[in-house]
């Protein structure tokens, strides 16, 4: 390992972040990582996605000798934490595949001349020799590996390409290497060290707990209306929907198109022009609102997530957790929402049961037993995550999940749950859902006809219901095991034991309601929505300004300032670049650059 690096005593720390970043201090966790990284240690850091994990290598990336090498294995990222990079005044740039040959040799000779604080690189550029031997060359400061987890088979997103980086310490032994991942069990976190080969290292498990995302699990409903509903009330704002299979994220892009919204799809089968110009589209806030497979990784660091939407469900705990994570990373609220019905789990259950590998079978059906869990429970959603991570939550109550809010309702169902089971009874365990429903709500269709089923006891005695209750109250049934599915193309229900308590009044069937209160976003008063109306007006105006800069300049809009940031100075409105200086994440290179079409917007909406 190299002797530890020693700051020059003219400038701070804390004024080096604020000379560079333009924040007045750290966020929590970041700085003791630094200063390991400076005193030459290797560091293992496990810290939630929007925690800020790139500052703690960008910043004594630049203050070190040398150049850091980043290990990223997502190329589609890598543009935009080049140009976040840059954006700062860091000498940064990427190698990989997306580069032509004359590019490629252009960023070697920058390495290699000293010309970069900042190199980030693809895995797979650790298994060819003449890249290993440039390294050799050319003077690194520290190698940073992101998405760690990708090197343990016991992660959720295991790459082959990954295993090669075991190698570093040896090839470079005098350099400190830093992993960092968003999510880690403990036994996948002990797999990284171990693979990797980190020596002594300073290891940081930060807190999995995002206090600006807010959770809330509704029940899943048939047709397009229930989706529609949600996105209206976040017009304007940027945001993710989920589906599991390619075909629904076209259907589903496709409708919401049709509906009005900005929406464009994004999924490994649209071909790489497609899939890199829609990404482009949603991270330049051309459209709102981007549609994607939970399976697909999207090298998106896109800020201003304002909402990730599950529109069915995610492969485990760990997917969800990093899907979601894509919301508020500017630090601002942002919702997540995951609308969840049994129905769905049979179709997770068509793939997991295809798999060849016993064990790889076995824990994708223990991961989707917990997110099953996870979605019918009216326990706190943020405990139950953090209890996920082996974290506990220190507080009774999270106010900002649905269950802690009071956005559920206990209704005692005994009675509809026992016209339902002796619809059951009564139609000999023949008949699936669908059908159960129309006896109960009197439908007049001719197969009940045809069935005489318009002649029984039950019919007709559950209209005061609609059939979307009658779905929700089988879901529920079906999970507490009261009752259960026949497999097969048309699945028929039976009645289980559970449901035979039920029937004799042994007990009692409480279903979870939606009630009408305020939701989580409007009760937290925080960032945009505390801004009285004129500021807000500003705001508008500002992110005009910002959007035109970026597209001058080829870069999101983030980049040049997030919306924390807008936030920030549409509140206090500073009327000199001293002042402007004072709004976090304005820096002395950012403030050289756009202080002045800042200024004079803020000029001429206090003129009006």
């Amino acid at each position: 390992m190299s002797a530890p690096f020693s700051q020059s005593c003219a400038e701070s720390l804390d004024g080096a972040l604020h000379r560079i970043f333009g924040f007045r201090s750290f966020r929590p966790n970041q700085e003791e990582i630094v200063r390991a990284l400076l005193a030459g240690r290797d560091v293992f850091a496990v810290m939630p996605t929007g925690g800020g994990k790139s500052l703690c290598y960008q910043l004594p990336a630049v203050l070190m000798p040398g150049a850091a090498l980043v290990v990223s294995p997502l190329i589609s990222l890598m543009k935009d934490q080049v140009d976040g990079a840059r954006a700062n005044g860091i000498r940064a740039a990427f190698l990989n595949s997306s580069l032509a040959a004359a590019e490629q040799s252009a960023v070697l000779r920058s390495l290699q001349s000293g010309q970069l604080d900042l190199l980030y690189v693809a895995p797979e550029r650790f298994a060819l020799d003449h890249f290993r031997e440039l390294l050799l060359r050319s003077r690194i400061s520290m190698a940073v590996i992101d998405e760690a987890h990708c090197i343990s088979e016991w992660g959720h997103d295991f790459r082959p390409d990954y295993l090669a980086l075991s190698t570093i310490p040896e090839l470079l032994p005098n350099i400190p290497v830093a992993a960092f991942t968003a999510t880690a069990t403990e036994r996948v976190q002990h797999d990284i060290a171990r693979k990797l080969r980190l020596r002594d290292p300073f290891v940081l498990r930060a807190s999995f707990d995002r206090p600006n995302l807010t959770y809330e699990v509704r029940f899943k409903e048939a047709g397009e209306g229930q989706l529609v509903s949600i996105l209206k009330g976040f017009a304007g704002q940027s945001g993710i929907v989920y589906r599991t299979s390619r075909k629904s994220v076209n259907d589903t892009a496709a409708m919401l198109q049709k509906r009005g919204f900005r929406a464009l799809p994004y999924h490994a089968g649209l071909d790489d022009h497609e899939r890199r110009d829609n990404q482009e589209a949603f991270i330049r806030d051309e459209v709102e609102i981007i549609v994607a497979t939970v399976a697909f990784g999207m090298g998106i660091d896109k800020s201003n997530v304002r909402f990730v939407i599950h529109a069915d469900l995610p492969k485990s705990i760990e997917s969800y957790y990093q899907e979601t994570g894509r919301a508020g990373r500017d630090g601002e609220a942002a919702r997540c929402i995951l609308l969840f019905a049994q129905a769905d789990i049979p179709k997770v259950r068509f793939f997991i049961d295809a798999m060849q590998d016993e064990a790889e079978r076995q824990r994708s059906l223990d991961s989707l037993s917990k997110v099953i869990a996870f979605a019918s429970a009216t326990a706190c959603r943020r405990r139950m995550l953090l209890d996920y991570f082996a974290e506990t939550y220190p507080r009774d109550n999270c106010a900002s999940c649905d269950v802690c809010l009071g956005l559920h309702e206990l209704t005692d169902c005994t009675r509809e749950a026992q016209m339902l089971l002796s619809a059951i009874v009564r139609t000999d365990s023949r008949f699936g859902a669908a059908h159960l429903i129309d006896i109960l709500v009197g439908s007049k269709n001719q197969k009940i006809k045809d069935f005489g089923h318009d002649r029984l006891k039950v019919y007709g005695i559950g209209k005061e219901h609609d059939k979307k209750f009658w779905r929700r109250l089988i879901d529920d049934l079906i999970a507490r095991k009261a009752v259960g599915r026949s497999e097969g193309l048309y699945p028929m229900l039976y009645l289980l034991e559970g449901g035979a308590r039920i029937l004799r009044g042994e007990e009692r069937v409480e279903l979870v309601r939606i009630t009408e209160k305020k939701s989580a976003a409007t009760r937290k008063s925080a960032g945009l929505e505390a801004l009285p109306p004129d500021a807000k007006r500003l705001f508008e105006e500002l992110r005009k300004v910002r959007k035109r800069l970026a597209d001058e300049q080829g870069v999101p809009p983030y980049v040049v300032f997030s919306d924390k940031t807008l936030v920030e100075l549409s509140d206090i409105q500073p009327t000199t670049p001293e002042e402007m200086l004072a709004i976090s994440g304005i820096g002395e290179v950012k403030l050289a650059r756009y202080a002045e079409p800042f200024l004079e917007a803020i000029a001429q909406h206090k003129a009006r």
